[in-house]
């Protein structure tokens, strides 16, 4: 089974974590599942940029991002060529290491 490994967060996973993950499962999904509490104010429906990642290994494994999610992405704070929405991205056959970035753009914030 493919791992994820997410680098460390400051606030989200300090330590980092390595996850194994279902194919077929979403990057957010994967980290939900393991107690990482990744931003996804729109509960995964591929309407906004909270749960946005930089896929640092394995990117190529991905499938391709569709032209919703490609839009969206130019709005995301920190965009990279590997920048991937977590609710998205399906995990496949290889291991993955994601960066949660520092920030996110979340216009209406429940944690304040």
């Amino acid at each position: 089974m493919p791992q994820i490994i997410f680098l460390p967060h400051e606030e989200i996973c300090p330590e980092g974590a390595v996850v194994e993950a279902e194919p077929g499962t979403t990057i957010c999904d994967a980290a939900l599942e393991h107690g990482i509490e990744i931003e996804h104010a729109c509960e995964k429906s591929c309407a906004c940029t909270t749960c946005h990642v930089i896929v640092r290994e394995g990117f190529e494994s991905l499938g391709e991002a569709s032209e919703e999610e490609e839009d969206l992405l130019d709005k995301a704070w920190g965009l990279e060529p590997e920048s991937r929405l977590s609710c998205q991205a399906e995990v496949k056959d290889k291991d993955l290491v994601v960066e949660i970035p520092k920030y996110t753009i979340n216009q209406v914030s429940e944690n304040h």
